[in-house]
């Protein structure tokens, strides 16, 4: 009996890496890990968001509108519970997503607003914070990479024959991805350059009427 219980538990393990479920349980962590990375990065980026928008506003205070916006984004990015069960649910990452499309269009209006003040680059912290800002919004885009590989992965294995049969037997779903269209807005990162102020726009000179 004890042979053949152990026969049988061997067969059930070789059936099991057979379909995959080996594969759906390491790239499941995979994706966890990677999303885990995606949060601290955004996470970071709220943090910063705080100081720059204290260094910024004595210098342009005449764009408070635009640091309104900026805190009033970041607020509803924070708002949201960015948790592992996240990826689980369409309806709140899309949420999430979107939150975070709005602060990071929020930030890239005032970074276009601030080259105009190339005085900023004197204030005391300000070039630490450019280069903090920087750093992070690349480390943002490659988590989102890392996360959109691990997730295309995930799912094929869980929607591919056979491994879709013990995904389904063991509840392995889908999870969420990046939308195209926000992958391609956030591929570029917002420039955070003042080192060159922003030239004003070239007046046209209007043609001379030809003698009628």
């Amino acid at each position: 009996m004890p042979f053949l219980r152990a026969a049988f538990l061997l067969l059930l393990l070789t059936s099991l890496a057979g379909c995959g479920y080996n594969t759906l349980q390491k790239q499941d962590e995979q994706v966890t890990s990677a999303w885990s990375e995606v949060l601290n990065q955004y996470q970071r980026r709220a943090d910063l968001v705080p100081n720059l928008v204290n260094i910024v506003k004595g210098a342009v205070a005449a764009e408070k509108d635009i640091l309104d916006s900026v805190v009033e984004a970041r607020a509803k990015a924070t708002s949201i519970q960015a948790t592992p069960e996240l990826i689980n649910d369409p309806q709140a990452f899309q949420q999430w997503q979107a939150a975070q499309g709005e602060l990071s269009q929020a930030l890239s209006r005032l970074m276009v607003v601030v080259e105009r003040y190339p005085d900023l680059k004197s204030i005391s912290g300000f070039s630490d914070l450019q280069a903090q800002l920087e750093g992070t919004e690349n480390r943002i885009a490659v988590a989102r990479k890392r996360y959109i590989d691990a997730v295309q992965a995930y799912n094929v294995t869980v929607r591919s024959f056979p491994t879709n049969l013990t995904a389904k037997m063991f509840g392995h779903q889908p999870k969420q991805n990046f939308t195209v269209q926000d992958e391609a807005a956030i591929s570029k990162p917002p420039t955070v350059d003042f080192n060159t102020p922003a030239q004003p726009p070239q007046q046209v000179e209007p043609k001379p009427e030809s003698p009628g």
